[in-house]
């Protein structure tokens, strides 16, 4: 079976779960891959009846991020706009060092439920949301090593795919995790903070929030309600002006670095 068409469907708000997406469609070496970009708000698409976004054909790599063992919220509620009818997919979950629990299992249900024939999936580590110089759980992950696997994997599923007549033949993998699903306890009133004299209102914090949580008026204003705690505004301010100092991050920065420092690997799962 040739799959030629490749489609990376992600929610990523630091940008480490599209990185490693790309780096399987890599090793996949497709000719053509197509991009579905779910972190920002303008990728949420009206539900009006017959208005259904169809995924009909090719091979679609679904990956996000996990929040507290589980499949970060707002990815789950995006990727349900999307519907499809038995085609392929490949899921894969990024995690910050500590434990996937769930996720794996979640988003193959989530698949599922859309009408995705999950193939594949994968966990792989990347840095932590509250990761910093003084905590640097899985800092910089992932890295080169973990590049190289993200490619052999992308290598792998084509020559899977290779040697099967029919999507059919290839059984859906069982994947860890339980159900019902564990409570995922996630944070809430929690955001991080601007230092107003390092803060230039460049804006860039707002381009990068995922649930525009942040708008800029005199000063940065962020509505806790409304932010996941991704820190993509942390990690991409470019004068360090948002920064999070609630007392309850830092101890579980503090926490998750006392005891899951030690370095984790991927691990992919085949049916």
């Amino acid at each position: 079976m040739n799959i030629e068409k490749l489609r990376l469907l992600y929610f990523s708000p630091t940008q480490t779960t599209q990185k490693v997406l790309n780096a399987i469609a890599a090793g996949f070496q497709s000719d053509a891959v197509i991009h579905i970009d779910l972190t920002l708000p303008d990728s949420i698409r009206s539900k009006e009846p017959g208005k259904e976004i169809r995924i009909d054909d090719g091979l679609t790599i679904i990956g996000v991020p996990v929040y507290a063992g589980r499949v970060a919220p707002d990815a789950a509620g995006r990727i349900r706009q999307y519907k499809a009818d038995g085609t392929p997919a490949v899921l894969v979950v990024l995690y910050g060092n500590r434990e996937f629990e769930d996720a794996l299992r979640e988003l193959k249900d989530l698949a599922v439920d859309a009408g995705f024939r999950p193939i594949a999936g994968g966990a792989f580590i990347g840095e932590h949301s509250f990761a910093d110089s003084k905590f640097p759980i899985a800092r910089r992950r992932p890295d080169h090593k973990d590049i190289e696997k993200c490619s052999e994997f992308g290598a792998l599923l084509r020559k899977k795919a290779q040697q099967v007549d029919s999507i059919d033949s290839i059984p859906i993998p069982k994947f860890p995790g339980n159900y019902p699903y564990r409570d995922p306890n996630l944070l809430e009133d929690i955001s991080p903070e601007t230092l107003e004299d390092l803060c230039t209102r460049c804006g860039t914090c707002v381009s990068v929030c995922p649930t525009a949580a942040i708008v800029l008026e005199d000063k940065v204003v962020t509505e806790t309600g409304t932010c996941i705690v991704c820190c993509a505004c942390v990690k991409n301010c470019p004068t360090g002006a948002r920064v999070m100092k609630d007392p309850k991050i830092l101890g579980i920065a503090e926490w998750l670095w006392k005891n899951y420092s030690k370095r984790k690997e991927p691990e992919i799962f085949f049916g």
